[in-house]
C-alpha cells in the first residue's frame, strides 16, 4: 500500500486484508468514514480533547469491547524492542520488525526449539 492519508487507498487497503463482515474498531479519523461502505462493521472511539474516550461498551455488558488498544500496544511494543538498536536504518526496519514478530508470537519456547535455535542436536535427557 502507497504511503498516503487519503482514504481511498486506506479503503483498498481494507477490502483487501479483511472480509466482508468483519469489524474495525478505530479512533475517529474522518477517513475511516467509508468503512462500514465496504461491508465492514466499524465502530470508532473519539480520543478528541474534551470527550477523552479510549474504549466504549456499546451493549452494555461491561466488556469495553470498542477499543483499539491491541494495535496500539503492538507498536508500543516495537518501539520498546528498536529502542536498544539507538536507529535502524528504513531499508532494514522489515527485517527488524519480522524479528519483533517472530518473539512476539512465540508463546513456548520448549527444549526441542532451544535446541534448534542454538543449533544443537544433543540433549541431557535421555527421553529426547
Amino acid at each position: 500500500m502507497a504511503r498516503s492519508s487519503a482514504a481511498g487507498p486506506l479503503l483498498a487497503f481494507v477490502r483487501a486484508a479483511t472480509r466482508p463482515g468483519v469489524a474495525l474498531n478505530t479512533d475517529e479519523w474522518v477517513g475511516y468514514g467509508g468503512v462500514a461502505g465496504t461491508g465492514r462493521r466499524h465502530a470508532a472511539v473519539r480520543h478528541a480533547r474534551g470527550r477523552g474516550e479510549w474504549a466504549r461498551d456499546d451493549d452494555g455488558d461491561g466488556v469495553r469491547e470498542v477499543h483499539n488498544n491491541t494495535c496500539e500496544g503492538l507498536w508500543a511494543g516495537v518501539r520498546t524492542f528498536l529502542r536498544p538498536f539507538r536507529g535502524v536504518s528504513k531499508w532494514f526496519l522489515g527485517r527488524y520488525v519480522a524479528v519483533f514478530q517472530w518473539a512476539h508470537n512465540l508463546k513456548v519456547a520448549t527444549d526441542g526449539f532451544l535446541r534448534a535455535l542454538l543449533g544443537r542436536t544433543d540433549t541431557t535427557n535421555p527421553e529426547t
